[in-house]
C-alpha cells in the first residue's frame, strides 16, 4: 500500500471509517470529519456538513496526510528507526501536529532517550472532560510497542496506572514489579475504567487528546 502499511493498519483500526461528516463533539460545530478522521481535502478546503467520501477515497486522504507528516518529521532530524517512525505518525494523527510538536516526546527523542519517549506517548489517553478512554489507552499501547519494536529491550512501556495509584506504596520490588506485570495483561477498558473510578488524574498521568486541526497540520506554518 505504502511505506506507512503499519502506521495506516493503526490508524484505520482505531480512527474507524465514517462515510458522512460528523461534527466536533464538543462544540457540536466545525471541524467535520469525515473518512478516517479527515478534516481538510488535500487543497485545503474543509470538509463540511453533509460531505461524503468513499473508502477509497477516504485511504486517499489518509495517505496524503501520513506523507505532510513524514515530511515534517524530516524536518526535525530526530533520530529513529523506521518502526518509531510509523508509530509517531500514528500518534501525531491522533494528537496533532502541534501538539506533538511542544509535547516532551520530541525532546526525549532528540536526547535519544526513546523510553521515556514512548512512556510520555502513553500519557495521551485523556478526553476533554478528563476522562481516561480505553481505546486511546488501547492505541497508545499499540504505538509504544511498535514505537520500541527494533530497541534490543525486552521493556515495554507503560502508563503505570496501577503504581500511580498506589504512588505511597514501598513494596518490595518483587511486588512492584508484580504490579507492573497486571497492568501489562490487563483490559485496557478494564485500566481506564478503574483510572476514571480511582479518580486518577490527568495531571497524575498526562494530557488531554484534543480535537485535530487537520488544516493546521496539512498546510499551516510549521516552523515555528
Amino acid at each position: 500500500m505504502s511505506g506507512f502499511s503499519k502506521a495506516i493498519e493503526l490508524i484505520c483500526k482505531y480512527e474507524v471509517y465514517n462515510e458522512q461528516s460528523y461534527c466536533d463533539p464538543v462544540s457540536n460545530k466545525e471541524p467535520y470529519t469525515f473518512g478516517y478522521g479527515t478534516q481538510y481535502y488535500p487543497d485545503g478546503s474543509p470538509v463540511k456538513k453533509g460531505h461524503r467520501c468513499t473508502q477509497k477515497k477516504a485511504l486517499d486522504f489518509l495517505l496524503h496526510e501520513l506523507y505532510v507528516i513524514d515530511a515534517e518529521l524530516d524536518k526535525l532530524q530526530l533520530d529513529i528507526d523506521s518502526s518509531m517512525r510509523e508509530s509517531l505518525i500514528s500518534f501525531i494523527h491522533s494528537i496533532g501536529w502541534e501538539a506533538f510538536l511542544y509535547s516532551s516526546v520530541v525532546d526525549y527523542i532528540s536526547a535519544q532517550k526513546y523510553h521515556a519517549a514512548a512512556d510520555e506517548m502513553n500519557r495521551w489517553i485523556f478526553d476533554h472532560n478528563h476522562q481516561a478512554l480505553g481505546h486511546l489507552l488501547h492505541r497508545r499501547q499499540e504505538e509504544t510497542t511498535l514505537f520500541l519494536s527494533e530497541l534490543d529491550t525486552n521493556v515495554s512501556a507503560l502508563p503505570n496506572i496501577l503504581l500511580t495509584a498506589v504512588k505511597e506504596y514501598c513494596g518490595h520490588p518483587n511486588q512492584i514489579q508484580a504490579l507492573v506485570n497486571l497492568e501489562q495483561r490487563m483490559n485496557p477498558y478494564i485500566l481506564t475504567e478503574f483510572m476514571n473510578t480511582f479518580a486518577i488524574e490527568v495531571k497524575d498521568i498526562g494530557p488531554t487528546v484534543g480535537n485535530d486541526t487537520y488544516y493546521e497540520l496539512t498546510y499551516g506554518d510549521f516552523d515555528r
